[in-house]
């Protein structure tokens, strides 16, 4: 009221003046074209800044494909659970000229997790991207680079990772590591305790999920860029259901490999039930080759092969021959991050190629997953390791220590048809 009365009281004063003055006329002729004067220049500055906010950030070439084509983000930030949040950030996200693509919800306890697939202005900077959602209210923002391979849907990769566990239990861990990207899956064997001990219970531990394996022990996914949410998490125990009520089971892969000396032997994938023969194979072998194996004296090879031939630790191939004899034993090892392979032949039918054959087909399974290297561990003296993995015809890292030599093999992009391996076209 108080401004009111001093707005009237301030147009009766101009009033009078005009009025009542000499020049009354001429004064509101000079106001007059004072703001007229005022809002032209107001107009041509709003355009002339416009025009350089349109050529601080150009388009791309027309005529560079490349820079053109628009950029693919995985993107995920918190809001709040309140109307008209997720909107916002959509809103902002569309002002500048960024397409989602697909939009996932997690709810939690305060606020909601949303996960965009988003296409973005390749001339957009990943700093612009976060600052604009910022902006509209999203916090915790993470972003990187996606892929093709991200624009699947999500029901429609987690039916894919379900049926890929359900053929081969060894795809429990890969498929853990496919579903949520970036991240590192440990399996730890059940510890030895009495049968009235009770067994570790599921966990959801921010960037931590711990969850009961079926064939016992635990299953840790652990990254340290994102924590998980509940969703997350209820997905991940769906998957190590479904393992649990299929059991321990392998796809019949069978190859026969024809030796110079033209002995047939069968590969195939090798599992718990292969642990006999397995043992009778290494009563067959002598101290030097299962030194060269295990990096020293064998004590207990039970408890190794307990370890070796579980799917959930990697996966085993067996060689036998026409009349089923095991004679060696390859397997491909998840360790954390990395892969490693390891080869045990028995001493009569060593030097035949066979050590090379089981190499290339535990590559081609770790090319299959996804894998980026694998590596071997064993003596320095060893040359038969080492001119099998030259055999591989991949970039090799050599390291030296105390004795113990570790070879990396680089692997190719992966391809599920082998097509990129240096000896696809090989009959083997």
């Amino acid at each position: 009221m108080a401004a009111l009365f001093a707005a009237m009281a301030t147009a009766d004063l101009i009033a009078d003046l005009v009025n009542h003055g000499p020049d009354g006329g001429l004064l509101l002729m000079t106001s007059a074209g004072a703001l007229l004067a005022a809002a032209g220049t107001h107009l041509w500055w709003t355009r002339r800044s416009a025009r350089a906010a349109a050529v601080a950030v150009p388009e791309p070439a027309a005529d560079t494909a490349q820079d053109a084509e628009p950029a693919l983000w995985r993107m995920r930030t918190t809001v709040r659970d309140t109307p008209g949040s997720l909107g916002a950030v959509c809103t902002a996200l569309a002002g500048s000229r960024v397409d989602i693509v697909t939009l996932q919800t997690h709810p939690l306890a305060e606020g909601t997790v949303d996960e965009f697939l988003l296409r973005a202005p390749a001339a957009l900077p990943a700093a612009a991207l976060v600052l604009t959602v910022a902006d509209a209210g999203g916090t915790d923002t993470w972003l990187e680079r996606a892929d093709a391979h991200d624009l699947v849907d999500t029901p429609t990769r987690m039916l894919t990772l379900a049926t890929r566990t359900a053929l081969d239990a060894a795809e429990l861990p890969l498929a853990l590591r496919q579903l949520f990207g970036r991240c590192t899956i440990r399996s730890t064997p059940a510890p030895a305790v009495g049968p009235d001990a009770a067994p570790e219970q599921d966990a959801l531990l921010d960037t931590v999920m711990r969850l009961r394996d079926p064939s016992g022990g635990t299953i840790t996914v652990e990254r340290d860029h994102l924590p998980f949410t509940p969703t997350e998490f209820a997905r991940a125990r769906a998957l190590v259901e479904l393992d649990a009520r299929l059991g321990v089971r392998m796809p019949e892969s069978r190859h026969v490999v024809t030796l110079p000396e033209g002995n047939e032997l069968t590969v195939r994938r090798a599992g718990p039930e292969d642990r006999a023969a397995a043992l009778a194979m290494h009563e067959r072998c002598s101290p030097d080759t299962l030194a060269l194996r295990y990096h020293g004296p064998v004590e207990d090879a039970d408890r190794y092969l307990g370890h070796l031939l579980s799917p959930r630790f990697g996966q085993s191939l067996a060689v036998e021959t026409a009349s089923g004899r095991l004679v060696a034993l390859g397997h491909l090892l998840w360790d954390g991050e990395e892969n490693e392979v390891a080869l045990l032949v028995e001493d009569g039918w060593q030097r035949r190629g066979i050590g090379a054959v089981l190499l290339r087909k535990l590559v081609e399974l770790a090319c299959e997953a996804g894998r980026g290297s694998v590596y071997a561990v064993t003596r320095a003296t060893n040359t038969g390791m080492v001119a099998t993995m030259r055999e591989l015809s991949l970039p090799l890292d050599y390291q030296v220590e105390d004795g113990t030599l570790v070879i990396t093999a680089t692997l190719p992009a992966s391809q599920p048809s082998g097509a990129s391996l240096p000896w696809a076209a090989e009959h083997h």
